[in-house]
């Protein structure tokens, strides 16, 4: 059987080492697991091109609305986000839609001490964003601001936080030293684009700074809350947590979690 890593750019997914790590651990001796570049609007093309061989696809930006556009059935909290970071390969040959980010993002973040009532804020506004308002709402925040470049994007999450059940309030890309003080930060925005804020953000050494990028690793801004004394969480956490979510449903077998990890951790040059 077969599976990948879909989205643009690619060539840096730690994925593949994780996930056929898992196969070999668990004994899958005919499963693979590769990467697949591929922008937003090829994403419907690639999946119908695919045989009954494909197990599943994982999707990273900028696809995760498209696999949900295209799935024949969708889980409840994919709906809810209204993004899907998993495509499933069903028996009858339909493509079934998750996503694991939310279900990761509880995970690592209650590992880092996070509990009900905290306060959250998002930076970006796009699909792994919509995950972390879910997150949000799941650790049991009030509210949730989302700091972002342009209003209607932020405005384009709101049907994200009445789905799930939080209050949503958006707050411009600049100006933004006081949300670094929030119990929670969560940054889903790809590699470099937050870097600036690097230089205005006021960390609180009680916060929690979690963000998704992990390659280059520490980001300028995770380097300024590590100097803060923050609690700093890598995408490489979000990136376990989702891919065993990934890998049980395509398998339909437990996850070797700590091979898994194993891999992930002993291989992470650029070029992965």
């Amino acid at each position: 059987m077969k599976a990948a890593v879909v989205g643009r750019p690619i060539a840096h997914s730690l994925s593949p080492v994780i996930h056929n790590a898992g196969y070999a651990a668990a004994g899958l001796s005919g499963w693979s697991y590769t990467r697949i570049e591929c922008g937003e609007s090829e994403l419907a093309g690639l999946v119908a091109g695919l045989g009954p061989e494909w197990a599943g696809l994982s999707v990273t930006m900028p696809g995760k609305e498209a696999a949900l556009a295209l799935a024949d059935e969708v889980s409840p909290v994919a709906a809810a986000v209204g993004a899907a970071n998993t495509l499933v390969r069903r028996p009858d040959c339909t493509w079934f839609a998750d996503n694991t980010d939310v279900t990761g993002m509880v995970e690592v973040l209650t590992g880092a001490g996070c509990s009900a009532g905290v306060t959250v804020t998002v930076l970006g506004a796009g699909g792994t964003a919509r995950a972390a308002v879910a997150a949000a709402a799941r650790l049991g925040a009030a509210e949730v601001t989302v700091v972002a470049r342009r209003p209607e994007a932020v405005e384009a999450l709101r049907g994200v936080a009445e789905a799930v059940g939080i209050a949503l309030s958006g707050a411009p890309w600049d100006g933004n030293r006081a949300h670094a003080r929030d119990d929670v930060v969560i940054c889903t925005v790809p590699k470099g684009v937050a870097d600036p804020l690097a230089e205005t953000f006021d960390w609180r050494p009680g916060t929690v700074f979690f963000d998704v990028v992990y390659d280059p690793w520490p980001t300028p801004l995770a380097a300024t809350a590590l100097a803060a004394g923050c609690r700093v969480i890598s995408g490489l956490d979000l990136l376990l947590a989702q891919a065993v979510g990934q890998f049980e449903r395509f398998t339909g077998v437990a996850a070797p979690r700590a091979a898994m990890a194993a891999a992930m951790n002993s291989d992470r040059s650029p070029s992965r």
